[in-house]
């Protein structure tokens, strides 16, 4: 017993001098960056990219950015925060950096990146782990990322069509153009079965005339048929009827007046 109480003050002191040994590494750690240029800021923080330590990463460029806003290497440093802001799943902070720089730095050759990040940052919110693991059918969900993703994706190619993100861009916009036409298309679905055929003509002419060549495009031209027929609007059911035979002449028999068979496209 008196043997263990000898040993117990020594472990302590040992403790006591580790966590000292400890505490004065991080002062000298703050210190050294109290008196580092921006380039040694900068290159601490590549590192910890480099490491995927990206909360501390964003924490030594916005340290560089607070100390040193108009040096080149914090000029640098807007564009890294956008990508580490997204690797360290902080949505909105990226969003923001993505916008303040596209807004600060129009003529830099790398604003297209950050119209690229901005797009793919919306891209990855249009489910979470959860949803994309069960399969959740996002085509009942309202697409305000999908919009937002696509806006962000059509800017890019837009003004900087020569861009090396162009390609993987218009990849991403046709899957999300294909998005929003579903939704456009389980709406008016939704309203035919509520019997407002006003509502489900509207939403199935948006789809048509916004998402052509879209796989949505078949299902609410049989919309507008069965819609304007439910109005007595006979002369354009007609119409739609040939419109949508030419289109889909192998399908003919799903535009027939007798059958609902807007209650099976979802």
């Amino acid at each position: 017993m008196r043997l263990r109480h000898l040993v117990q003050p020594g472990r302590a002191m040992l403790l006591i001098v580790g966590l000292t040994l400890l505490a004065a590494g991080c002062n000298r750690h703050r210190v050294d960056d109290a008196k580092s240029g921006p380039e040694v800021l900068y290159a601490r923080a590549q590192k910890s990219m480099r490491d995927s330590s990206f909360g501390q990463a964003i924490k030594q460029l916005e340290n560089l950015q607070s100390r040193f806003p108009f040096s080149e290497p914090a000029r640098q440093a807007q564009i890294d925060l956008i990508y580490a802001y997204y690797k360290n799943r902080e949505v909105d902070p990226a969003v923001d950096a993505a916008d303040t720089f596209i807004r600060e730095n129009p003529t830099n050759p790398r604003v297209d990146y950050a119209y690229y990040m901005k797009g793919l940052i919306y891209f990855e919110r249009q489910a979470n782990f959860i949803e994309r693991w069960f399969h959740v059918d996002l085509s009942r969900r309202p697409p305000i990322n999908s919009k937002k993703s696509f806006d962000a994706f059509d800017d890019l190619v837009k003004k900087y069509p020569h861009s090396q993100y162009v390609g993987d861009a218009r990849q991403r916009m046709i899957f999300l153009r294909n998005r929003l036409a579903d939704f456009e298309l389980y709406v008016a679905s939704y309203y035919m079965r509520r019997g407002a055929y006003v509502g489900a003509l509207n939403r199935a002419k948006f789809c048509i005339e916004n998402y052509d060549g879209a796989p949505a495009v078949q299902g609410s031209m049989r919309i507008l048929v069965r819609a304007y027929t439910a109005l007595g609007m006979t002369d354009l059911a007609k119409n739609a009827e040939s419109v949508y035979v030419d289109n889909y002449p192998g399908n003919a028999r799903d535009v027939d007046g007798k059958k609902a068979w807007w209650r099976r496209i979802l």
